[in-house]
C-alpha cells in the first residue's frame, strides 16, 4: 500500500480509504460476513482509513463496523459524521454523538466531521457553537480532530474553510467534477492551508464505471490497458494535494481491485499526453448531453423552490452515462433530502408552476418549463 501525509498531522495515511457507505446488502441489511470478509482483507493490505456516518445503511453502517472493530483498532483510523441536518438545538449534538459512540462500540473517534456542510448547515451549527462543542470533546480525548465534508459551492467552502483551523476535509472529486461544488479550486486552497484533502465520489457514483463506447474508445487511444475505474482512480492519486481516496466498495472483488490500483499510484504518474486524454473525455461526455444548461444559476431561485440546473443535470446524466436507472436514484433523492431535513426544499421538477421567469433570465434561452414535466415523466420512479 501507498502512504501519504495526511495535511499537519504526524500521520500517513493510506491512499485507499473504505467508504462503508455502498456496503453489501442481503434482505435489506448489511451483509456482515461480506463485508467483514472486505475489511479484513482491506486492512491486511495496508488500508488504516474507514469511513462512515450516522446516515450510512439507516445506521447500520456503523453498528457493522462497532461489531468488527475491536481486533482493527491499533490498525485503523475511524471517521464518522455529525448529521447536521438533524440537529435543531443544542442538545441535539451531544445526543447524536453519545448514540454514535454507543453504535461503533467505542468511547473515542480519530476523526468526526460536520456531515453535508452547506450554507444553511455551517450557520446552524456555528449558531450552536459547535466548535467550542468539539474543542471540549477533543480536549476530553472524545475526539481526535475535526472536519467536515462538503455539498455546496466554492464561494460557500471558501468562508467555511476560512472560518476555522481545521485539520482535514473532505470533498466530491473527480475528472468530471473539478469545477462543480467545492472543485480543484476548493482542493487548492485546502491543500495551501496544510488541510489534509480527503476524496469522495472518485467514480461520480458509478457513472464513470461503465462509460459509453465513444469514451471507451478514447481510453483505448492510449498505449496503457487500464479500464475506466483505473484511469479515474489514477487521475486522482496523480495530485499530490490529495490525501486519501474512499472508495464506497459493495464487493471483494472491488477491495482487491482498489487495493491493486492504490499499489500502482503515485503522484505525477501520469504524462502529459495521459493527462490530456481526460479533457478529450470531459469534452466528450459533455456533448452527449441533452439539454445546453451551464450551471450559470442565472435561473433560480425560483418561485416553486425547483432547482434546475440539478434537475437537468440529472436528466443530462442519463444520456451522458447511459444509466437511467441511476439518475432516477438521484431524483427521488432530491425527495428523500427534503424528507429528512438534509435540504429546506423539494427541489425536484415536479415542482415547477411554469411561471416562465427562469427563462427571462437563461442566457442560453432554454424552454425551461417545456423541460420541466418532461424531467418528471421521465425520471419519477412511479408506484
Amino acid at each position: 500500500m501507498k502512504y501519504r501525509k495526511f495535511g499537519k498531522l504526524d500521520f500517513n495515511v493510506s491512499s485507499l480509504g473504505f467508504g462503508a457507505m455502498r456496503l453489501p446488502v442481503i434482505d435489506g441489511n448489511v451483509d456482515e460476513k461480506k463485508a467483514n470478509k472486505m475489511l479484513y482483507h482491506a486492512t491486511k493490505k495496508g488500508v488504516n482509513y474507514i469511513d462512515t456516518a450516522y446516515l450510512y445503511h439507516n445506521g447500520q453502517s456503523e453498528k457493522w463496523l462497532g461489531k468488527i472493530l475491536k481486533p482493527l483498532r491499533s490498525k485503523i483510523k475511524i471517521a464518522t459524521k455529525l448529521p447536521s441536518w438533524l440537529i435543531n438545538e443544542k442538545s441535539d449534538i451531544d445526543k447524536y454523538f453519545n448514540e454514535q459512540l454507543k453504535r461503533l462500540n467505542t468511547d473515542f473517534i480519530d476523526f468526526y466531521l460536520l456531515h453535508t456542510l452547506n450554507s444553511a448547515h455551517w450557520k446552524k451549527l456555528k449558531e450552536l457553537n459547535i466548535l467550542e462543542w468539539a474543542e471540549k470533546k477533543i480536549k476530553n480525548n472524545q475526539i481526535g480532530y475535526l472536519g467536515f465534508s462538503f455539498h455546496d459551492d466554492y464561494p460557500v467552502f471558501e468562508k467555511i474553510i476560512n472560518d476555522y483551523d481545521w485539520t482535514f476535509c473532505q470533498i466530491q472529486y473527480n475528472y468530471m467534477d473539478i469545477n462543480n461544488q467545492a472543485g480543484k479550486k476548493g482542493l487548492e486552497l485546502a491543500n495551501s492551508k496544510n488541510i489534509a484533502v480527503i476524496i469522495m465520489e472518485p467514480l461520480l457514483g458509478g457513472k464513470l464505471v461503465d462509460p459509453p463506447k465513444k469514451i471507451k474508445d478514447i481510453w483505448s487511444t492510449s498505449s496503457k490497458s487500464w479500464n475506466s475505474v483505473k484511469w479515474a482512480l489514477q487521475w486522482l492519486w496523480n495530485q499530490k494535494e490529495i490525501c486519501t481516496v474512499l472508495s464506497g466498495m459493495s464487493s471483494f472483488d472491488q477491495v482487491k481491485e482498489n487495493i491493486l490500483y492504490a499499489e500502482q499510484s503515485d503522484i505525477d504518474n501520469l504524462n502529459e499526453d495521459e493527462l490530456k486524454l481526460f479533457n478529450i473525455v470531459r469534452e466528450e461526455y459533455k456533448k452527449l448531453s441533452i439539454i445546453a444548461c451551464t450551471k450559470c444559476g442565472y435561473c433560480i431561485p425560483c418561485p416553486g423552490n425547483v432547482d434546475i440546473p440539478s434537475n437537468f443535470e440529472l436528466y443530462n446524466n442519463i444520456y451522458m452515462y447511459d444509466n437511467l436507472d441511476d439518475a432516477r436514484g438521484g431524483y427521488s433523492w432530491l425527495l428523500q433530502a427534503y424528507k429528512l431535513g438534509m435540504m429546506k426544499n423539494d427541489t425536484r421538477a415536479v415542482n415547477c408552476t411554469q411561471c416562465g421567469e427562469c427563462e427571462e433570465k437563461c442566457p442560453q434561452k432554454i424552454k425551461i418549463s417545456e423541460w420541466m414535466p418532461k424531467i418528471d415523466e421521465k425520471l419519477a420512479i412511479k408506484g
